[in-house]
């Protein structure tokens, strides 16, 4: 396993819908086409290292990491 898994979350008021997150993780991300904004789709949860990318990639610095107690692959 390389690397643990955690929650990513969305500030909307941050959020400028320039749709990086959606085109990296499309499971995780879904850009709203009518209002431009992006929302946490599913459990929201990623490998560490693929959230780290996704986050340093949002043009607007909305998206963050969520340390997610919960984020251990269960669906509870």
């Amino acid at each position: 396993m390389s690397g643990d898994l955690v929650a990513v979350a969305v500030e909307e008021e941050r959020c400028i819908g320039g749709g990086q997150c959606e085109m990296l993780e499309p499971e995780v991300f879904l850009l709203d086409d009518d209002e431009a904004i992006s929302s946490v789709i599913g459990s929201g949860v990623l490998p560490r290292p693929r959230a780290e990318v996704v986050v340093h990639r949002c043009p607007g610095a909305a998206i963050s990491i969520v340390e997610h107690p919960e984020a251990s692959g269960t669906d509870g």
